[in-house]
């Protein structure tokens, strides 16, 4: 059975928070426990944290403050009665997917613990900063106004910015599954296992591209003027497309 949760943030004057923002915490459980879940994010003005802890909960923090619509002229005189700070809504399915969004008008960022074994979709509009610790699964990361940092993850990766640097570190991955890393104005750095097998398709329109990996280069169409880098490591194996259009590429082993 479907469960859907919303709950409203209250600017509550006694809370030991900073003056103007006002935070909640939510815990929701998976309907499956014995399969990883998904957890998708779609918000707009904040940065989003996932971390890992041992409880097979998903516990959601948010701190919202400022109101980034202005007072309207038609106002003068008189004083708001709502509190401004908008819902937050957290929606569990027996499809194992927790959907969380929030409001478009006020900023603030989210926090979200979920198991090691968690499958992600997140997205931010305006966020300073996308940032994933620990977690294995599917993971897939759009920052339009920001950076991307995946640190020590494993699984499959599809990371993009459009307007910030994509950083990622994978202990582990799946074997056969595509992966991307993807920027427009920013550096990508990618550092790998170094037993990774994987065939490269990486390019850079206004930098270079750095490399500790012993690449098995591919030769271009002697008549293709593309900036387009193909290669292989290991062996080959999926395609990983690293691709810049304002950034150096870094594409590390790990030590």
């Amino acid at each position: 059975m479907k469960r859907f949760v919303a709950f409203i943030v209250i600017v509550a004057g006694w809370m030991s928070v900073i003056p103007g923002y006002a935070q909640e915490q939510l815990t929701l459980k998976w309907n499956d426990t014995s399969r990883p879940g998904l957890v998708k994010v779609d918000w707009h003005n904040g940065s989003i944290i996932v971390r890992t802890h041992t409880s097979n909960d998903v516990t959601i923090s948010s701190k919202q403050g400022r109101n980034l619509r202005p007072v309207p002229a038609e106002a003068g005189g008189l004083r708001r009665i709502d509190s401004g700070i908008g819902k937050l809504f957290a929606d569990s399915d027996s499809n194992n997917v927790i959907t969380i969004s929030g409001p478009s008008f006020t900023d603030g960022n989210l926090e979200i613990d979920v198991p090691a074994q968690t499958n992600l979709n997140l997205q931010s509009h305006n966020g300073r900063t996308i940032t994933v610790d620990g977690v294995q699964g599917d993971i897939e990361v759009t920052n339009h106004n920001g950076a991307v940092e995946l640190m020590n993850v494993a699984g499959s990766v599809v990371a993009y910015s459009h307007n910030g640097r994509v950083i990622v570190s994978l202990r582990d991955i799946s074997a056969g599954k595509p992966m991307s890393f993807t920027s427009m104005n920013g550096n990508v750095d990618v550092t790998l296992p170094s037993p990774a097998k994987a065939n490269l398709k990486m390019r850079t329109d206004n930098g270079a591209i750095y490399t500790d990996f012993d690449v098995l280069m591919k030769a271009n169409n002697p008549s293709s003027t593309s900036k387009t880098i193909n290669g292989t490591i290991n062996g080959g194996g999926a395609d990983f497309d690293l691709r810049t259009h304002n950034g150096n590429i870094f594409l590390r082993k790990a030590k």
